[in-house]
């Protein structure tokens, strides 16, 4: 029986040091995101005629984990197998978004579905040169690498379906939106440890 109760101890005392090492180790460095709902939802003629930009946003009020799911799956995420939410020139998917929060910012790995830590620092003062912008709890940079995609011209007109996207969901779904060029670019760049060969092309914000 004493030896029984040892073991039992001993158990419980690695369960609880395996929870302690998940929970230390879990610094949100990956979100996993929900599935995203891709069915329902307004139609898409009554989104075109509320689609707005908004430089207003609550500081606070946040979307979910469901609704950031849904917003990057809409922007860019993939509906079928190897193709995306967005058309790309030659299907070469150069176009990346980084999430950027108040408590850091995230790559979002379409592929997977979740966000991986690149920062866990504010750089919300480098995403906009407007007082909003860097106030607001979701920024989104649309970043294009020229390695995958040198034309600058197929590179802009693949993020501005990205940013349609944004702006459709976020019509839909009566949340603000605004997409904005203008932002400090090198501090952004350095700040989301993007490659040389890696630019951003917009911002946009998101929120209430």
């Amino acid at each position: 029986m004493k030896k029984f109760m040892i073991w039992a101890f001993v158990a419980i005392l690695s369960g609880v040091g395996v929870l302690c090492a998940c929970t230390l180790s879990s610094t949100a460095a990956e979100i996993e995101l929900p599935a995203p709902r891709t069915g329902g939802g307004m139609s898409l003629m009554e989104a075109l005629s509320r689609r707005k930009s908004t430089r207003t946003f609550d500081a606070e009020k946040r979307l979910s984990n469901q609704q950031l799911a849904d917003l990057l799956w809409a922007a860019c995420g993939y509906n079928r197998e190897d193709k995306l939410t967005i058309p790309t020139a030659r299907n070469m998917q150069e176009i990346s978004l980084y999430v950027i929060m108040p408590e850091g910012a995230y790559f979002y790995d379409n592929k997977n579905n979740k966000l991986v830590l690149v920062t866990d620092e504010d750089i919300r003062q480098h995403s906009g040169t407007q007082e909003f912008a860097q106030k607001a709890p979701l920024n989104i940079a649309i970043v294009s690498d020229k390695e995958k995609m040198p034309n600058d011209i197929f590179a802009g007109t693949d993020a501005g379906a990205v940013m349609q996207n944004i702006y459709l969901w976020c019509a839909a779904n009566e949340v603000g939106t605004v997409t904005r060029g203008m932002f400090d670019g090198e501090a952004l760049s350095k700040a989301l440890k993007l490659k040389e060969t890696e630019r951003i092309i917009l911002v946009q914000t998101v929120g209430y």
